[in-house]
């Protein structure tokens, strides 16, 4: 059995969640809701009961796991890719332990606290989807609404959810917005929006905020590197909160409920459930390479937009009076160093060395252990007095990559 994992899909049009001007699909610092190890998909088919979508029956999927944010992802692009849409629609639940997820379109380096992740093992994915960075874990509900092309209407999914909360608590003030959010009180985000359109099909992924660990936000959610600059979409903070903010007595299994009914209302459909885990092999062939695809640091980080770095490096040395400054400039391209200058005065260090260490970036991953292990070799070469004022060079210059 696999452990849990997850993500929440950024806002619509690039949005980022958080708090105090942060971005993240985040909340409250209650516990998340107990979920049993292991998998835990809930499946649920709908046969058509009165309505009719493109002249064919509807059947829903309904899906809440627990489990590594790439198999989740990687059950999307199954399900885009294998299930005959025109025929049927799905809605999948599930949720992740804690993860940032960033859209298709953006910059890792640029949305990613890298360090602090790495320090608490939280990791990145990348979605397929465009939009904002969001920051999952157990107290987020992530849904995912597949259906065709033209049944696409990502207003009437988010009716599903709002006249759910609404139906389970009607003292919220809950509004779905132009942008295509969900606000409560008119101000604070709990859900918002990413999507993806293939030639005949669709899905619409959207998170909502139960009880997640806001806290996290604020540390995970800020850019690794000063100084980057890149068209890259760029997340837009907006203040959130947890739905148990605001009604500590809304259950996890209460909400799911509702928001499974409200589905069935909404598309005229009846349901039943079924557990599935997105790794089953023998239940969706092939989903494991488009898991280990999207694991992968190609997808992750080497899918990033052109971009560059032009940042200030302090330079220390045993003497204070002898302290300065260098600047670093890079060019970064599919994840790799394709142009790289270091400028530090000819009297703290010899031009050959700045020289010598900007040659050794070159096609490198932007990365700082590989850029690390890369100057290594530099710094063997070089020894007497000017071997620690190269190592300061190269540990500053290192710590800037994030």
């Amino acid at each position: 059995m696999r452990s849990p994992h997850l993500h929440h899909h950024g806002g619509h049009g690039g949005e980022r969640r958080g708090v105090g001007g942060r971005h993240a699909l985040h909340a409250g610092q209650q516990d998340a809701p107990a979920v049993p190890q292991g998998f835990t998909d809930v499946l649920h088919h709908r046969r058509r009961r009165r309505r009719q979508t493109d002249g064919q029956p509807i059947r829903g999927l309904h899906s809440q796991t627990q489990l590594l944010l790439p198999e989740n992802l990687a059950l999307e692009d199954w399900i885009d890719a294998h299930v005959d849409l025109q025929q049927r629609s799905i809605l999948l639940l599930w949720r992740n332990r804690p993860t940032v997820v960033i859209g298709r379109h953006q910059n890792p380096w640029a949305e990613c606290n890298l360090p602090a992740m790495r320090s608490a093992q939280v990791p990145v994915a990348r979605r397929r989807s465009g939009g904002g960075t969001v920051y999952h874990d157990l107290g987020n509900l992530n849904l995912t609404f597949f259906a065709s092309k033209k049944a696409y209407d990502r207003r009437r999914n988010l009716k599903v959810v709002t006249d759910a909360l609404r139906r389970v608590r009607p003292q919220l003030d809950i509004q779905a917005t132009d942008r295509l959010d969900i606000l409560l009180n008119g101000r604070y985000k709990i859900s918002g929006t990413a999507s993806r359109l293939s030639r005949k099909s669709s899905y619409h992924h959207c998170t909502l905020l139960h009880s997640a660990d806001r806290s996290a936000i604020a540390v995970l959610l800020r850019p690794s590197c000063p100084g980057i600059r890149s068209n890259a979409t760029p997340s837009i903070p907006s203040p959130v909160t947890n739905l148990t903010d605001h009604a500590p007595s809304l259950q996890w299994e209460e909400l799911l409920e509702a928001v499974v009914q409200q589905y069935s209302s909404e598309f005229g459909l009846t349901s039943s459930s079924q557990c599935v885990d997105p790794a089953d092999e023998a239940l969706f062939p092939g989903v494991g390479s488009m898991e280990a695809e999207l694991r992968g640091w190609q997808w992750t980080f080497g899918k990033t937009p052109k971009f560059s770095v032009e940042t200030q490096l302090e330079l220390r040395d045993e003497r204070p009076a002898a302290r300065c400054s260098a600047q670093l400039q890079l060019e970064v391209k599919n994840g790799r160093v394709e142009s790289c200058r270091v400028e530090v005065p000819a009297t703290w260090l010899p031009e050959r060395l700045s020289a010598s260490l900007a040659q050794a970036l070159l096609g490198e991953r932007f990365c700082p252990h590989r850029a690390a292990a890369a100057l290594s070799a530099l710094l063997r070469c070089e020894s007497g007095p000017l071997h620690s004022r190269l190592r300061n060079l190269c540990d500053v210059l290192v710590a800037a990559m994030g």
